[in-house]
């Protein structure tokens, strides 16, 4: 399974996450799955400025020339795409955001009605599963990680998928790895 890795840990100085990224990216290559994974904190990707410029200029890429083109390209050619980031306030960092944002582009700009709501026509014939692997803050409840998990399963509606996965840090990799072994 080709499988990408988005790495929203916005601090290099905390470094948990990014260790427990690197035992799992290690573990499923070792299982066969080939990962590649974007640092998202040391890549040069800009906010959506919500000019619609993907869909009506360049339709299918953000007019804004950034690193997040590469995350765009390797996005819609993998197997899963997992969204990784440590709790912040109750949800995702600002940068694994910005890049969840950044995406709109794989999809169309026209509308279709899908399970009785109004959602974007497919781009591509084909689109990613979507994870979540998420790093608890001391203050992260059970209803923290349930909105974070309902709206990547929203995310992932939008992209024609299904939210897969969903694992804590505070969990062995080796679980993770098993459970993303049998998607």
């Amino acid at each position: 399974m080709k499988i990408v890795v988005l790495n929203g840990s916005p601090d290099s100085r905390r470094f948990e996450l990014d260790c427990y990224l690197a035992e799992l990216e290690g573990l499923l290559e070792t299982r066969g799955h080939v990962v590649k994974s974007f640092e998202l904190r040391a890549m040069n990707i800009g906010h959506c400025t919500g000019c619609w410029g993907c869909w009506v200029k360049t339709p299918g890429e953000c007019v804004i020339r950034d690193d997040s083109q590469k995350v765009c390209r390797a996005a819609i050619n993998s197997d899963l795409l997992l969204f990784a980031s440590p709790v912040i306030m109750g949800f995702t960092s600002a940068v694994l955001k910005k890049i969840s944002d950044r995406l709109i582009p794989l999809l169309h700009p026209y509308f279709e009605i899908d399970r009785g709501e109004i959602h974007h026509r497919k781009r591509y014939e084909r689109y990613p599963a979507v994870g979540l692997l998420l790093e608890r803050a001391t203050d992260t409840d059970e209803e923290d990680l349930e909105l974070i998990r309902d709206i990547y399963a929203r995310m992932a509606l939008d992209f024609k998928s299904e939210l897969k996965f969903t694992g804590l840090t505070g969990n062995p990799a080796e679980e993770a790895a098993d459970a993303l072994d049998r998607l």
